[in-house]
């Protein structure tokens, strides 16, 4: 991990820590698209679109016409929802990082830097979900810079501050698409405590999974 520096969010860094979680975000649009193609409801209703229309209007060029144009639509659903979830994390926590992250009490930010470039970001807070907790949020790399041990190196260095802080486990959430990321975690020591859908309508018809992992720390000897 040659020329690559962890350190804690500065102000100046704002533009391209939104930067990065914009990108790595869309880059899970193709494999949620593949996801929801998969779904029992979604393949019936495509079938059944397909075998009313070739039946009612005995043409074959219609049918596949009408699935083509379901297919953009199912995809442009999905832009939306990774778009929405953006748009709101960027004026939630990310729409102040020194508010959220660094004035308030076993809270941080930090970035990884490769030759004066942000490449990297992770934050960890309080956790919401499971009080007596620290979350890992917000982690990407950017994807120039990956395989390179950085992903690591951020929850390692999210693992360290949680346990100096007394805490007994880290835990995370990850969506079912995530697999690379799930594998980071399993990698890292997380197991995988739990799975729930996502609570808005779509999410829930569309089988959109949430998995919650954890670490369990082990305190420092005194």
């Amino acid at each position: 991990m040659a020329n690559i520096q962890i350190r804690k969010y500065q102000d100046e860094d704002a533009d391209v820590v939104k930067e990065l979680f914009t990108l790595g975000m869309s880059e899970h649009v193709p494999s949620s698209f593949t996801h929801v193609l998969k779904q029992p409801l979604t393949q019936m209703f495509l079938m059944v679109t397909f075998c009313a229309l070739i039946t009612s209007s005995k043409s074959f060029l219609l049918p596949v016409l009408a699935v083509t144009l379901v297919l953009a639509a199912v995809r442009q659903m999905v832009v939306y929802m990774f778009n929405k979830y953006i748009e709101t994390t960027l004026k939630k926590d990310l729409d102040n990082i020194g508010r959220t992250y660094l004035r308030k009490n076993n809270s941080c930010f930090w970035v990884a830097e490769s030759d004066g470039r942000v490449v990297g970001t992770v934050g960890c807070l309080p956790s919401e979900r499971a009080p007596g907790f620290l979350e890992l949020k917000r982690i990407s790399v950017r994807r120039s810079h990956r395989g390179m041990g950085i992903a690591k190196a951020l929850c390692q260095t999210v693992a360290d501050f949680t346990r100096e802080r007394g805490f007994p486990a880290v835990i995370l959430y990850t969506s079912v698409v995530q697999t690379d990321a799930q594998k980071l975690y399993e990698h890292m020591g997380y197991t995988k405590i739990r799975e729930f859908l996502i609570p808005e309508l779509t999410a829930k018809i569309l089988n959109f999974t949430l998995f919650e992992y954890r670490k369990k720390l082990i305190k420092p000897s005194n």
